[in-house]
């Protein structure tokens, strides 16, 4: 459910303080008289030199020249979705001083604060102002305050707002110092995509750049990162710096990394760049039935449409060739495994899938869990298989009221759900191939939206697949979401995508490989995967799916990802030449259209 202003449990509340500051002429009241000592220590706090100095949250803020309340120009900042469009920045003071911040603002819910003052963060607000109004706090920092954080911003899904001419005025504080350059940097964990990073805390620094190659690729809080997107068995050198207000120290040593050999997660013997298709198995649509031994060598990764359960909640998962009644060129059975064991013996994987847009699935018991394992290895075994796609989809998941933490779910359809693959995982190994092929809704809709929400109303099943790749996620060999049959989604850029050409598969893609908040909490983070677990999901004609993508678009979807051209008014967070590749439903329709999804793979991975 969209927020359109502070939740109804504060608002009352806001308004009854919102009175009460202008009984006391606390809204509306002029600033205190500066005593002579004290200056303005707000940056461009007329906005004057553009953002200079100012922080926006998810590059919500802008400068305009219209309208201002003094000079030529004036802040403007949009809030979108999760983000609430804070604007920011980071303040030195002296300890046991006092404070006042006061700015002229215009627009729906406008907020002014402070926060980090050592001793009560404040902030003031006007629901409404059609015309410039002036907004004034004051504070008192802490005995061993020396910074604070001063900020606007507006409510989640309200209107643009404007700020201008906002001043700090109280005692100067004691100039901050560039912070020394850090040292000890050094190399930890490596995978074959990611080089774990740590190094000693400089003093004074406020966060710290981590360069690749010379090149700046990451800016963090902490003395530890990441750096992800790289290919495998490849050398990277690294360096990284200090800052703060004051400015960036200079670069640390230089450390050098070498990533690990590639694969991991299951199906080592997939090719550096796979194609992945589904095989409508068990029936007839009008793509016409497919045999599997005419299932062209361009497909790397079969998998068979769809294992479905006897009834929602039994987990008892059934697989049959479709019926001679409706494809009366259906192969025998053992005409189908033998087709099976030809293609493994020819490099390729084939899977059972289990669900699709018929298939519900809901693993609400233990007992529907354990007959979701014997019954799934059942087919595995029956049919000579390489594993399992879980493509759960309708109702399948959903998170119950409450569960709010994809990293510790409660809700028992996912927690059996995770339970049971990973007994299939132990099972069989690590030869096991693992993918999973969820929609939007339930992936890079959780950006946004998870759950029913903090404060109940949105639909349960937003962003409901999270906990189980994330739980899943060493285990998982392949990530391919259904770019299609989509919604508008936000990406990182806090700006909605829409199905069809390459900018949403860049955007939603860049999702995956760089890792974002859920519902828009920081301190909830859903890691990026490794770039050989992900694959871009399309439809592979017009007659496939909504949301077809010419060829050329997913050239330049993959130009953008592996390449960084071609990616348009998007900017992706990294480079990944090791993207896996493509999977579309499906392979039925491609050869139904003459093989075009298929063959614009091969040219452009030389297959």
């Amino acid at each position: 459910m969209e927020r359109t202003g502070p939740p109804a449990r504060f608002s009352g509340l806001l308004a009854a303080l919102s009175a009460a500051l202008l009984v006391a002429g606390g809204l509306a009241a002029s600033a205190p008289a500066a005593a002579a000592a004290d200056t303005d220590l707000a940056r461009n706090g007329g906005f004057e030199a553009g953002l200079d100095g100012w922080s926006c949250t998810g590059g919500s803020g802008a400068v305009v020249s219209t309208p201002t309340h003094g000079g030529t120009s004036a802040l403007k900042a949009t809030p979108a979705g999760s983000d609430n469009a804070e604007c920011s920045q980071t303040v030195t003071v002296k300890p046991d001083s006092t404070y006042t911040l006061s700015a002229w603002v215009q627009g729906s819910y406008v907020y002014l604060g402070a926060s980090g003052t050592g001793t009560t963060d404040v902030s003031t607000w006007t629901p409404s102002s059609p015309g410039w109004t002036q907004l004034t706090t004051t504070f008192k920092t802490g005995a061993a305050t020396t910074s604070v954080k001063i900020y606007t911003h507006g409510w989640y899904g309200t209107p643009t707002y404007y700020a201008d001419d906002l001043t700090l005025v109280g005692p100067g504080g004691d100039p901050v110092a560039t912070p020394a350059t850090p040292a000890g940097l050094r190399a930890g964990t490596t995978t074959s995509s990611s080089v774990a990073l740590s190094w000693t805390g400089s003093t004074g620094a406020a966060g710290y750049n981590v360069y690749r190659g010379g090149t700046k690729v990451l800016s963090v809080t902490g003395t530890s990162a990441t750096v992800t997107g790289l290919a495998a068995s490849t050398a990277y050198s690294f360096q990284v710096t200090a800052t703060n207000s004051a400015g960036e120290s200079a670069k640390s040593a230089t450390v050098t990394a070498t990533t690990a050999a590639g694969g991991g997660g299951g199906g080592s013997g997939l090719p550096t760049h796979a194609l992945v298709g589904y095989l409508h198995s068990s029936f007839a649509n009008g793509s016409g039935y497919t045999r599997m031994a005419d299932v062209p060598d361009s497909w790397d990764v079969i998998d068979l449409a769809f294992g479905e359960p006897t009834s929602v909640t039994s987990g008892d998962i059934r697989f049959s060739l479709c019926p001679v009644t409706e494809c009366p060129n259906v192969e025998s059975v053992a005409e189908f495994k033998a087709a099976i064991k030809a293609k493994q013996a020819a490099g390729k994987k084939v899977l059972i899938s289990i669900g699709g847009q018929n298939g519900q699935v809901q693993l609400s018991t233990t007992a529907a869990r354990d007959t979701f394992v014997s019954s799934v290895s059942k087919i595995i075994d029956d049919y000579g298989l390489d594993g399992l796609d879980i493509d759960f989809e309708g109702h399948s998941l959903s998170l119950n009221t409450g569960d709010t933490d994809f990293r510790n779910p409660t809700t028992p359809v996912v927690v059996n759900l995770i339970s049971a693959v990973k007994t299939l995982k132990a099972k069989y190994g690590d030869k096991f191939v693992l993918t999973m092929a969820p929609e939007t809704f339930f992936v890079q809709l959780g950006y946004q939206y998870y759950g029913s929400g903090p404060w109940g109303g949105q639909d349960p099943r937003a962003g409901a697949y999270l906990p189980v790749i994330h739980a899943l996620r060493d285990d998982l060999t392949l990530l391919h979401v259904q770019d299609y049959n989509s919604g508008s989604i936000m990406g990182l850029d806090n700006q909605y995508h829409s199905m069809g050409g390459a900018d949403f598969h860049i955007a939603m893609t860049d999702m995956l490989l760089t890792g974002f908040p859920v519902a828009g909490d920081t301190t909830k983070v859903f890691p990026a995967l490794r770039p050989d677990q992900v694959s871009i999901g399309l439809p592979a004609s017009t007659q496939a799916g909504n949301g077809y993508t010419s060829p050329s678009e997913v050239d330049k979807a993959l130009n953008c990802l592996t390449k960084k051209t071609d990616c348009g008014s998007y900017t992706t967070h990294g480079t990944w030449p090791g993207l896996r590749g493509l999977m579309t439903w499906s392979i039925n329709w491609d050869r139904f259209n003459n093989g075009e999804f298929s063959k614009n793979f091969d040219a452009y991975f030389g297959g």
